[in-house]
């Protein structure tokens, strides 16, 4: 009778503990850069509770370095013990906020449309203008997001003024509309992609026309990458702050034009800045977080096949 011996090199010896060192430094490593990229919204959320002297001096611990203040909402009319007051700075930051709002939601939606349905055509029919296809079309799209926007800046100001739309919510949801079509189209052509053509060539067999094909079968399917495209388009609607500064004066200026012009002859009011800036990424926050399956899903269409 044999005796078999097995013999295991340090290496398998080594292995649960050079898997569990591995994900120590992986989650490590994750923890640390989440740190990095939430602090500066610690950061923003903290300073609006802040005082001169704290801000100044770098205080970061609430209750532990300094005692929380509601100077920054009070300067804005935001406050429990000024809420209930009248206020222009708070009248001023509403109509401010809904412009953002309107414009963000009007120019996003505005481009869900348009570009989903120029993806769905790059996606189903062959295009060709002279030297141009479908891929050189789609290319001329994103090729849009290369050129600065101040190279554009005296045409739309000139633009706007002989037709009339400087300092108005309609000029900056166009203009907004043009700015973040080239990444609609993107997302939602590689959404549409993934989709089999097969289950629309049923559907026109069982007797829907193209529309009805579209709007049954492919939306429901696509809609994740809708929504992923809708909330990347609002973000960066919402945070535009150029053509905003540029194109308005009083009656359109949106939130990020307010949180610029916290400064003054005395320095940067930091608080009121601050506050601003809270109350300008709460509802981006709120949103992101409500639809983050939808996100997710819509970010990741297309990856595996």
């Amino acid at each position: 009778m044999s005796v078999q011996t097995t013999d295991y090199t340090a290496s398998e010896i080594r292995s649960p503990v050079s898997f569990v060192a591995n994900r120590v430094f992986i989650y490590g490593a994750l923890v640390f850069w989440a740190f990095i990229c939430l602090f500066p919204i610690y950061w923003t959320i903290t300073t609006s509770f802040k005082t001169a002297v704290d801000v100044t001096q770098g205080h970061l611990i609430p209750f532990v370095d300094f005692q929380p203040d509601w100077k920054g909402w009070r300067s804005l009319g935001l406050s429990p013990d000024s809420l209930f007051q009248t206020s222009t700075v708070r009248e001023e930051f509403l109509k401010r906020f809904m412009n953002s709002v309107i414009t963000s939601v009007g120019a996003s939606s505005l481009a869900i449309i348009i570009g989903s349905l120029a993806a769905y055509g790059l996606t189903r029919y062959r295009y060709h203008f002279a030297w141009f296809k479908n891929e050189d079309i789609s290319f001329f799209f994103l090729s849009q997001l290369i050129l600065p926007p101040v190279v554009l800046a005296l045409p739309f100001l000139v633009l706007y003024r002989e037709v009339g739309l400087l300092d108005t919510r309609v000029g900056l949801i166009l203009l907004y509309t043009l700015m973040v079509l080239p990444i609609v189209i993107w997302i939602m052509r590689d959404q549409f992609n993934s989709i089999p053509v097969e289950l629309e060539e049923a559907a026109l067999v069982d007797g829907l026309t193209i529309w009805g094909a579209f709007f049954r079968i492919v939306m429901p399917i696509a809609l994740p990458g809708m929504v992923a495209a809708f909330i990347l388009a609002m973000v960066l609607c919402w945070n535009e702050y150029f053509f905003a500064a540029l194109l308005t004066s009083t009656d359109a200026k949106t939130i990020p034009v307010m949180v610029a012009s916290q400064t003054g002859s005395q320095g940067i009011n930091w608080w009121s800045m601050a506050a601003l800036a809270t109350a300008a990424i709460t509802p981006l926050a709120v949103i992101g977080i409500a639809l983050e399956r939808y996100l997710i899903m819509g970010m990741t269409a297309g990856a595996v096949k």
